[in-house]
């Protein structure tokens, strides 16, 4: 299985950025999907995740800023950013689950400037 991360960049405070993962496979076999970003010196964080049911959950430190959903018919998972801030600079890792096994995009970088 693979996931192909893209959408990051260069954006102002305030700004919005859209992320993309797209999975080799149908996402509908994995038990949950989620995105992680980790920071310079930072350990790996969860951001957001959505499930078989297509239920989502969020980091505090997201709430109402950002966006998980799903593209079945792409096998996709999108992340719209809003309201970005300096602190949410962090490479952004697209990651699946399913039983046992995990997978990991290759990362895209996010840099908020203020």
């Amino acid at each position: 299985v693979q996931l192909q991360a893209s959408g990051g960049g260069l954006v102002q405070a305030g700004g919005s950025l859209r992320l993309l993962c797209t999975a080799s496979r149908n996402i509908l076999g994995f038990n949950i999907m989620a995105w992680y970003r980790q920071a310079p010196g930072r350990a790996r964080e969860l951001v957001a995740t959505i499930n078989g049911r297509g239920a989502t959950a969020y980091a505090d430190f997201v709430k109402d800023r950002f966006a998980i959903s799903r593209d079945i018919t792409k096998n996709s998972v999108l992340l719209q950013m809003s309201s970005l801030i300096p602190e949410d600079t962090a490479i952004y890792y697209c990651n699946a689950r399913f039983a046992y096994d995990e997978y990991w995009g290759q990362g895209t970088q996010v840099t908020v400037f203020s």
